[in-house]
């Protein structure tokens, strides 16, 4: 009965495949049209073109909040393995971007090929990576069967799985536990994350932490964002990070309505393909913004009440120039964002009802006191104005903040002695296939 069900289930999986395959291209030249990331590197995604390094300690992070999270697990390989290449690969043209600008001068960066069996064949073939480390949840069947076939071990590493992803994937549970099986360690974050994983057929998930407690606010950054605040005079500033579209407009709606005009939203949204589209909202709220993109060599002007946060790679420096931030992705349900970065600059920090993507690390900083929920726009902005009034509060929040982020460091040391065993037995070339099936 169980190699009845994994060949149904690979069967449908196939056949999933088989129907998308005529969309890829039209997917591709849709999301194009917004953003031009999506029209490039076509060759990487078919596993075509000169394999650009080979025996190298392989990070698959699909997108930006992958990527960066990988920075403290990649800092401690490098320094554990320092000969050895590094190669990144990722999904989207902002997590390439972001890949560019932090591992660069460095690393090889490329597309994953889509999970198709014959391009995650080449793929695996041309690289020949000594180890493979998925970040977060990536169970991709045909990648995970390839690198088994060429005897390359496979780790999760940062693993979370939301009770809604669990779900999913249970969906096909055959084909699941094939693919966890296949994984030669797992490094969860949380209990619930081992939990769910082990449900599904991880052997043994070990419970290592978030990697991202582990990301130090970047010193060039902070220096920034002081120097802006500054520049921006004695004004309340609002932070509204990582929004996601459905939130401007309501955000917006608020402010115009409750706050006072001298306090300031910074509004940056979590896709920048959206700015016109946010610069579009505020403008439609009648309310005077400003561009950042356009502001260097300039101040602020006095009558701005919303700068639109237009630029990449500043996150920390516009946590650095607030006083309260809220942590997009949480008003509706979208699973919300990493508020840890936030909390690790001493901000006080609101986030909406909407946080499963980042339960556990939402629970642990509401009861630390780094953290309000707020329940709508509304209520944001009461609770905001509310902090914004009360010095002593604010800074309360932010010490909790400080002793929140502190408190959870260390997981890139143990996820880095996970993947030391495996890295010793691994080797360009060593056949090592997994269980059948």
């Amino acid at each position: 009965m169980p190699t009845l069900r994994l060949l149904f289930d690979w069967s449908l999986y196939r056949l999933a495949l088989l129907l998308a395959a005529p969309l890829i291209p039209l997917r591709l030249l849709w999301r194009g049209r917004r953003e031009r990331g999506y029209l490039e590197h076509w060759n990487e995604r078919l596993a075509l073109g000169p394999a650009p390094v080979t025996g190298a300690l392989w990070i698959h992070a699909v997108s930006v909040g992958e990527m960066r999270a990988a920075q403290p697990l990649i800092a401690a390989l490098r320094s554990a393995h320092p000969d050895a290449p590094v190669l990144l690969t990722c999904m989207t043209p902002t997590g390439r971007a972001t890949a560019e600008a932090l591992y660069g001068d460095f690393a090889r960066i490329v597309y994953l090929p889509y999970d198709y069996a014959w391009l995650m064949r080449r793929f695996v073939r041309l690289l020949r990576p000594r180890a493979g480390i998925l970040m977060e949840t990536e169970l991709w069947p045909n990648l995970i069967h390839a690198a088994a076939q060429a005897g390359v071990p496979l780790v999760l590493a940062n693993a979370r799985l939301s009770a809604r992803s669990a779900r999913g994937y249970a969906r096909l549970p055959a084909l699941t536990r094939a693919c966890l099986q296949r994984i030669g360690g797992v490094a969860a974050q949380t209990d619930a994350d081992a939990a769910r994983l082990q449900t599904l057929g991880a052997g043994s998930p070990q419970i290592a932490g978030n990697l991202k407690f582990d990301i130090a606010p970047p010193a060039a950054q902070l220096e920034r964002g002081a120097a802006w605040k500054a520049k921006w005079g004695p004004r309340p500033v609002l932070l509204a990070a990582s929004t996601r579209e459905g939130e401007e407009a309501a955000l917006l709606r608020a402010f115009a309505d409750i706050a006072p005009a001298e306090v300031l939203l910074v509004l940056v949204p979590r896709h920048p393909q959206r700015f016109d589209a946010v610069a579009a909202l505020i403008e439609a709220a009648g309310l005077p913004f400003q561009r950042r993109s356009a502001l260097d060599g300039t101040n602020l002007n006095a009558e701005t009440r919303v700068l639109l946060g237009d630029s990449l790679g500043e996150l920390f420096a516009y946590y650095a120039a607030c006083d309260v931030a809220f942590v997009g992705g949480s008003l509706l349900p979208l699973g919300g964002q990493n508020l840890i970065e936030a909390a690790s600059v001493g901000r006080p920090v609101l986030v909406g009802s909407h946080t499963f993507n980042f339960e556990e690390a939402t629970r642990l900083a509401i009861e630390a006191g780094a953290a309000l929920r707020v329940s709508d726009a509304g209520d944001l902005l009461a609770n905001a104005l509310k902090l914004l009034n009360d010095d002593s509060l604010r800074a309360r929040m932010g010490e909790a903040g400080l002793a929140f982020a502190a408190r959870h460091r260390g997981a890139a040391t143990r996820v880095a002695a996970l993947i030391a065993p495996l890295l010793a037995d691994a080797g360009p070339g060593r056949s090592r296939p997994g269980p059948r099936g």
